[in-house]
Order: structure tokens, then C-alpha cells, then sequence
């Protein structure tokens, strides 16, 4: 208990005050978003403080309602970064919604918010579904009137549908300058370039016939459609994540304040992750795990399976904001599209090949599918909440390793939250979110929708954002969109690197190769290290 541990230094960076927080946290009054800045950076850039104007802070038009007249009956109303220029580092944004009689703002998840939603007019059906647990992927829903507020947490996949025959109107508040949006068939099967159908039929129970048709279907995004139809300001819904502010209590993780704060299993005392045990209590074997090196049965549909070593399997891990799993896979073996609502993703290949991709919130471009052929040595990212999968496209067994940045990174297995929810999502809702009759829903909703999981109690759920008021600050600079590329020839310093412009991305900016190539030790310590960094 001697000192205050701050496990950030150099948090706050330079003047656009990109920060370490969920959001960038702001080191003056405000700071107005440039929108004319060729700078890229983590969110934008600031105005020049003589050039800002009240009409920054100002935005008008939502007591109009959106027109609800395409095929799901729905229509957004964005208020975020992107369209009022004084949001930037404040870490708010909301959002009118519109529905039609009977209209549907589809399945969907914000991977970098949570959300309050309020009824102001109607009566909604709404409702989110867990992150898988020991007991499946529970659905929290409930009819909601005039009145009613619902929250729905971050990186989860939630709706709303209009049960009434009169058109509704609902406010969302988002705890992100700009939240994000992954409308969940839309990046399945509406994706450029598409995953390929073999691995959407396996993941999803349905022929390759019938995803080849999916994927041919136009995927609307009720967002983008409202976007369109204004001429004023750019407008993607996929940069940022959680608000905070300069002294913003929470970090990705419960933040240590002491050396360290092993997991009591047995405490009856609820809190956001675990209680500690007493220091005293705590051994050697509280930091230790073994089985890594045993092959986990692969005996399944999917023929692949996971040990998961997290803050619920190894009690040290509490408020150290790691965690790490292994992956087996069989010869054609699949681990199928999921997400991590708390933590982005390293895999590194240790044996075999494996075509590994992932898929971009919805933006103008649509649903971006990065992918890549991976080989033993191989290492590729995935960021936080968005939708990726790997696949064996190898004959032989292959072994992959995964890092994650949260002591229980979550894990949402998109096809058995859609389709294996308890209770189960209503089957009109889902047959007109994912274009597919109501018989084909209902015998998706009778299939086994499980992931089998190598050992213990698997508890992917737990733990987000820290605990006490002192929590202050984020580990690393937070992602303000899909991905900050960093670009090295840039002159601009900030905390850590300018980003590279959108359009000059590769696939190979994700990748790295190397990681079975040994190192030299022919030096007078006898080791070396291949160190795999944003350097």
C-alpha cells in the first residue's frame, strides 16, 4: 500500500489531446473537431479556439421525424462527432430513432459504447443478448411504453422492434463522441469482399446455397441511409468508444492499486470483476497455469475448441487487464464469426494454416472484410467488438495462440446469440432482420448453438470497466474508429502515432511474420527477443 500505482505514463498527449481514456479526454474547455485538418489522428484534430463559433456546439432537427419507408420500417437520426464538430473529446453522443408500425432497427451492437435507450412515443420490443456463458446466451428483453428507459451494455447484440401499430420514437445516449455500429447480417453476409460461403455455412447451420442467395441481397443500413440523405456534414458511425473524461474512473479493466488483487472466488461481495483475496492468502499457484501444451478435443461440428486462461480460470489475472487463450483446430476446422466486446486480439499461429479475417463496422463503404492466408510464425490483429472468425484450410491439425488486453475479453459467438438465446429472440424479429422465412428461423432456433470450451467453468462475461474513483486513466491510447494504422513517415507528433489515411490500409498492415524464425543468442546473456510491437 506505499504508493499510488499509475500504470499509464505519458497519458494525455500533445495539443489535440488524444488521451488515454475510452474517449480523448479533454485538456481544455473543448475541442472543435477540424474537419478540414489533413492530419489524421485518433478522432480529429482542434479547431483553432478563435475560430469556434456557438453553431459548433449546435445541432438542429430532432424533432423531425426520419423517413421510415425502407424495408425494415426503421430510421436513425445520428448525432455524434462527426455531425456536431463540438462533441470532439467530450465523450457524448445520442441518436433519434423512428420506427414504423411494426418497424425494426435490427440486431446490432456498438462496439465501443453502452447505450440508454428512452421511449418517447410508442411501445418497443426490446432487448440484448449475453456474451456466451456456462448457460448459453441469455436474452434480457422487455416491452417497453412511453416513459420507459432500457440500457443496453457495450459490445453486446441488442434491438428494438415496434410491436404497436402506430409509429415510435425513441432517444439513445451513447457514452462515445461516436459509438459504432456492426449490424450483425450486414457484416456476415453483406461484407466486400464476402467471407467465403463455406465458412458462413458451416458457422451458421445453413447451406451454401442459401448464404450464396444471402449474400446476394441487398444489406440495408438504416444509419446510412439517413446519412445519405444529408448534404451537410461527413458521417460515419464507426469511430470511437467508451466516454471519459480527464479524470475518467474507469480503464479497460479494473486498474491495480496495489501489486496485485488475486481473484476470491468464494466472496460472496459483488462487485465489477472480483474481490481480492487477502494478500496474506495468496501463493505462487494463484499466478499459475498449466494444460497449454495439451491438445483440447476438437470433436465437435465446428471441429475446433478453446482453453481459455482468464481472470475466471487463474485468480491472479484480477485487475492485470490480460488474458490469453489457445485454439485447436481440426483439418477444415472453424472457429466460427464472433467478437470481443472488451478486448481486441492477437493470434499468432503456432502450427499449420489458417485464413483469418475480420469485418469493419457499417460505414460508407459498407462492411469491409480484411482477410489473410496465415502460416505457422504468423501473427494477425482483430480489433475490439468487431466480428472475425479462423479457419483450417490446412489438412492437418493447426494451433494458434491469442492475446487479449482485458483480464476476460468477452466472447460473443454472433450466430449463437441470434439463434441460441434463452429465451429466444421472437422469430419475426430475426426473420426480417436476416431476410430468411419464419421456418427456416424457427429451425435454426432448435439447433444446438454451442462452442465447446476445453476445462472448467467458462466465464467470458466478467470485468470491464475499473472499479474506484482513482481508476483514472486507459492503458493505451483508445481506438476513435475501426483502426489507427500508424503511419511512420508522418512529421505530426502525437502520443504514439498519426494515423495513415483509411483508403491506404492493407490487410498487411494487421499482419506479421516471423514468430517461429529463433533469434540469435551468440551474445553474452544467451537470449534474444522477437519483440511484436506497434513498432
Amino acid at each position: 500500500m506505499a504508493a499510488r500505482i499509475i500504470l499509464v505514463a505519458a497519458l494525455l498527449a500533445l495539443a489535440s489531446s488524444h488521451a488515454l481514456a475510452f474517449d480523448p479526454s479533454p485538456l481544455q474547455d473543448f475541442c472543435v473537431a477540424d474537419y478540414d485538418s489533413n492530419v489524421f489522428v485518433n478522432g480529429f484534430a482542434c479547431k483553432n479556439a478563435k475560430d469556434v463559433t456557438v453553431d459548433d456546439f449546435y445541432f438542429t432537427g430532432l424533432d423531425k421525424p426520419a423517413s421510415t419507408a425502407n424495408e425494415l420500417g426503421a430510421n436513425i437520426t445520428l448525432v455524434d462527432v462527426e455531425r456536431l464538430p463540438g462533441l470532439n473529446t467530450l465523450g457524448v453522443a445520442m441518436a433519434r430513432i423512428d420506427y414504423a408500425p411494426f418497424g425494426l432497427n435490427p440486431p446490432h451492437s456498438h462496439p465501443r459504447s453502452s447505450e440508454i435507450l428512452h421511449v418517447a412515443e410508442g411501445t418497443l420490443y426490446a432487448g440484448f443478448v449475453t456474451a456466451n456463458t456456462e448457460n448459453g446466451n441469455l436474452l434480457f428483453a422487455k416491452k417497453l411504453k412511453k416513459g420507459d428507459a432500457f440500457v443496453f451494455p457495450k459490445g453486446l447484440i441488442h434491438f428494438q422492434f415496434n410491436i404497436g401499430d402506430t409509429e415510435a420514437v425513441a432517444f439513445a445516449t451513447f457514452g462515445s463522441q461516436s459509438p459504432g455500429l456492426v449490424t450483425t447480417a450486414n457484416a456476415l453476409f453483406g461484407s466486400k469482399p464476402p467471407i467465403p460461403d463455406y465458412i458462413l455455412a458451416k458457422a451458421v447451420q445453413l447451406s451454401k446455397t442459401t448464404v450464396d442467395w444471402l449474400q446476394q441481397q441487398q444489406w440495408l443500413d438504416i444509419a446510412q441511409e439517413y446519412r445519405q440523405r444529408l448534404m451537410a456534414a461527413r458521417i460515419i458511425l464507426v469511430i470511437a468508444l467508451l466516454a471519459l473524461v480527464s479524470s475518467h474512473a474507469w480503464a479497460s479493466d479494473p486498474s491495480p492499486l496495489q501489486d496485485f488483487c488475486v481473484a476470491d472466488y468464494d466472496s460472496n461481495v459483488f462487485v465489477n470483476g472480483f474481490t481480492c483475496k487477502d494478500p496474506k492468502d495468496a501463493t505462487a499457484d494463484d499466478f499459475y497455469f498449466t494444460g497449454l501444451d495439451q491438445t483440447a478435443s476438437t470433436a465437435n461440428r465446428l471441429g475446433a475448441n478453446i482453453t481459455l486462461v482468464n481472470a475466471a480460470r487463474l485468480p491472479g489475472l484480477n485487475t492485470l487487464g490480460v488474458a490469453m487463450s489457445r485454439i485447436d483446430y481440426a483439418p477444415f476446422g472453424l472457429n466460427p464469426p464472433h467478437s470481443h466486446p472488451h478486448s481486441s486480439e492477437i493470434l499468432h499461429v503456432a502450427e499449420g494454416t489458417l485464413y483469418a479475417g475480420f469485418v469493419t463496422s457499417n460505414n460508407r463503404q459498407g462492411n469491409l472484410l480484411f482477410a489473410k492466408k496465415l502460416k505457422k510464425g504468423d501473427a494477425f490483429v482483430f480489433p475490439q467488438g468487431l466480428i472475425h472468425f479462423q479457419f483450417n484450410v490446412g489438412d492437418t491439425d493447426a494451433v494458434a495462440f491469442a492475446s487479449f488486453g482485458s483480464q476476460s475479453p468477452g466472447l460473443v459467438t454472433v450466430a449463437n446469440a441470434l439463434f441460441g438465446s434463452h429465451p429466444s429472440i421472437p422469430d419475426y424479429i430475426l426473420a426480417q432482420a436476416v431476410q430468411l422465412d419464419k421456418t427456416t428461423v424457427d429451425w435454426l432456433q432448435k439447433q444446438q448453438w454451442t462452442v465447446q470450451m476445453a476445462a472448467a467453468r467458462i466465464i467470458l462475461v466478467t470485468a470491464l470497466l475499473a472499479l474506484a474513483s482513482s481508476h483514472a486513466l486507459a492503458f493505451d491510447p483508445s481506438p476513435l474508429q475501426d483502426f489507427c494504422v500508424a503511419d511512420y513517415d508522418s512529421n505530426v507528433f502525437v502520443n504514439g502515432f498519426a494515423c495513415k489515411n483509411a483508403k491506404d490500409v492493407t490487410v498487411d498492415d494487421f499482419y506479421f511474420t516471423g514468430l517461429d524464425k529463433p533469434a540469435s543468442t551468440a551474445n553474452e546473456l544467451g537470449a534474444n527477443i522477437t519483440l511484436l510491437n506497434i513498432l
